[in-house]
């Protein structure tokens, strides 16, 4: 269900009974503070980092995530004045029970020329605040995902501020100019901050004197679904001709397009598939070979049975400002499904499972790693499996969630007299 929040002017609106399904926090002692979670990134788009945790987080307390603005000239979208919509219901993410508890607060920006600056920090500023009093927020906890946000909490008064930060975003296309200040000030302030990775958590721990690195986790259970013989190849990768050797995720500047290229034309006779959403470059950007094959975005729940229809996973990263510092998710999600991984040398990759995944710096080293790993020897896969299991029963998604937990409790201590 969708629910507007309208705002005239500059002027709050009283919405104390929109929400009759919250319980009034104000004054009644609640155990754990809700979480108020501030994203660049949207709950519908590439279900990664953020929604992994704040779908476990909502499992014991209230969540509400707050998205980038919607940016819209239509009156149909919304009533006149609308400055955010909240939406309840299950959305793009499966399971459906995963979205269960989580509220999604979408700013609505009707001014088509306001894209940032501190008109959009205002704005922000008022959602926030609107947000606090119509849901009825007593105890919370603000969580950043992009320092971005930071101007627009200066009337809040959270109980601590925690940053996750999962990518080094001031090193990436388009990222803002004061990115970077913003951050400092956000380190400055925060009382727990978390690390998406050992090369990022080494960065933060300069700013910061209390650092928890906790690189990115693995649904095991969920991946493992690859190598069910009842899981069905879709049909749009089952009819191109293998052996495959496939990619998932966003497909940006940080992949080495021409390494691409160029060992596509070095092994004409596999397919090369490439599944993910095109962001931030032109199309005219990707290598075009005949056995290159672009399938577009998929759902979370749909990885699993691409995975099944690949032979070899690979991770083609550029080596440039904006992979220093990645610790790429999918590679607890291929290992998961038991695959040869090939990959280039990411630092957190070769520090952290270079003991599991095959490492080519070159389009002829790593046209020779999947060559090998399309004969792999039964004794040699399992060997592997070995170590693959030992590494992903250290890092599921539910392992770091509780670890985030107790980190926070620690620093939100429930009030006295609460059980």
């Amino acid at each position: 269900m969708n629910e507007w929040v309208q705002m005239k002017g500059m002027a709050l609106t009283d919405l104390g009974e929109m929400n009759p399904r919250v319980p009034a926090a104000v004054g009644t002692a609640e155990p754990l503070p809700t979480i108020i979670c501030l994203s660049h990134l949207r709950w519908d788009f590439v279900w990664q980092r953020p929604q992994q945790l704040i779908s476990r987080f909502a499992r014991t307390r209230r969540v509400i995530f707050v998205e980038e603005p919607i940016f819209e000239t239509s009156a149909a979208l919304a009533p006149e004045g609308a400055v955010f919509r909240l939406n309840r219901e299950p959305i793009g993410v499966p399971p459906a029970t995963e979205r269960a508890g989580v509220v999604i607060a979408q700013p609505i920006c009707r001014d088509p020329g306001v894209g940032g600056g501190q008109v959009l920090d205002e704005m922000y500023a008022l959602l926030l605040k609107q947000l606090v009093a119509s849901e009825n927020i007593g105890r919370y906890v603000l969580w950043f995902y992009t320092p971005m946000l930071l101007p627009a909490i200066r009337e809040l008064s959270p109980e601590a501020i925690v940053y996750d930060a999962m990518d080094e975003l001031s090193l990436f296309r388009f990222a803002p100019p004061e990115l970077v200040s913003r951050e400092r000030e956000l380190l400055a302030r925060a009382q727990v901050v978390f690390a998406g990775g050992r090369s990022l958590g080494e960065a933060k721990s300069q700013l910061h004197p209390k650092v928890f690195t906790l690189p990115s986790g693995v649904e095991i259970d969920h991946f493992r679904k690859a190598l069910d013989p009842d899981t069905t190849i879709p049909p749009d990768l089952d009819e191109i001709p293998g052996p495959r050797v496939g990619y998932f995720g966003v497909i940006d500047e940080r992949l080495d397009l021409e390494l691409l290229g160029q060992v596509s034309e070095l092994r004409p006779d596999v397919s090369w598939i490439m599944i993910g959403p095109v962001l931030k470059i032109e199309e005219t950007d990707l290598p075009r070979n005949a056995n290159i094959h672009y399938l577009g975005s998929k759902k979370y729940a749909e990885l699993p049975s691409y995975v099944r229809g690949l032979d070899v996973c690979m991770m083609p990263f550029a080596l440039n400002d904006a992979t220093r510092f990645i610790s790429p998710t999918k590679t607890l999600e291929y290992m998961a499904a038991h695959r040869v991984i090939v990959s280039t040398p990411v630092t957190d990759v070769v520090k952290s499972y270079g003991d599991v995944v095959s490492i080519g710096s070159t389009a002829a080293e790593f046209a020779l790693l999947v060559d090998r790993a399309l004969v792999e020897s039964e004794t040699d896969r399992q060997a592997r499996i070995v170590r693959e299991q030992s590494v992903l029963e250290r890092n599921t998604w539910d392992a770091i969630a509780r670890t985030m937990d107790y980190e926070l409790r620690a620093v939100c201590p429930e009030p006295a007299g609460v059980l």
